[in-house]
Order: structure tokens, then C-alpha cells, then sequence
């Protein structure tokens, strides 16, 4: 599902035109984006939290000049899913 069809879908159920759809789940995204930028993490109860992870310092290899480089900690945005969010994908899905 692309960011469209989850506008279409959304303004189907609820009757809100999709130009204001596309704001607010636009404006949603932007606030998540910028909440992990400050440091916050973001929590949404049943679905799952966006968090921020740290990366530790770490010696890596340059391919093509074959010599150790050094690459800093940094941080990097992740998702995890609620249990109950994880469990119902669980029960829905048949293998």
C-alpha cells in the first residue's frame, strides 16, 4: 500500500476529502519525523513506538583502498510494533 491508496481508503471510510486526508496524515509524518530529529520518542499505544536507537563507534573496511576506517556512533530512527498489533498481523496472515 502506497501513501495514495492510504489517503483514498481513509477518505472513503471517514467521508473527509482527500486533500485534507493527505494534510493531516502529511502533518502526522512531519511531527513524527521531527519528534525523533529532537531526540523524543513516539508512542503510539496499540500500534507500535518509533525510537531512536544508538549505534556504537565501529572499525569498518574501505573496499576499494582495503584499509580500517573508523565509522562515528551515530543514531538511527526504528519501529517497534505493539504485541497486540504484532499478535493480530499473527493471527491474519496465513503462511
Amino acid at each position: 500500500m502506497r501513501k495514495a491508496d492510504l489517503v483514498n481508503k481513509i477518505s472513503d471510510k471517514t467521508g473527509v476529502p482527500k486533500v485534507d486526508t493527505l494534510v493531516i496524515i502529511e502533518s502526522m509524518l512531519k511531527e513524527i519525523k521531527d519528534s525523533l530529529r529532537e531526540g523524543e520518542n513516539v508512542y503510539l499505544r496499540g500500534f507500535g513506538s518509533f525510537i531512536i536507537k544508538t549505534r556504537a563507534e565501529k572499525i569498518g573496511r574501505n573496499i576499494k583502498k582495503n584499509t580500517a576506517i573508523v565509522i562515528p556512533a551515530h543514531n538511527i530512527p526504528a519501529f517497534k510494533p505493539a504485541k497486540v498489533f504484532v499478535e493480530s498481523v499473527k493471527k491474519g496472515n496465513k503462511v
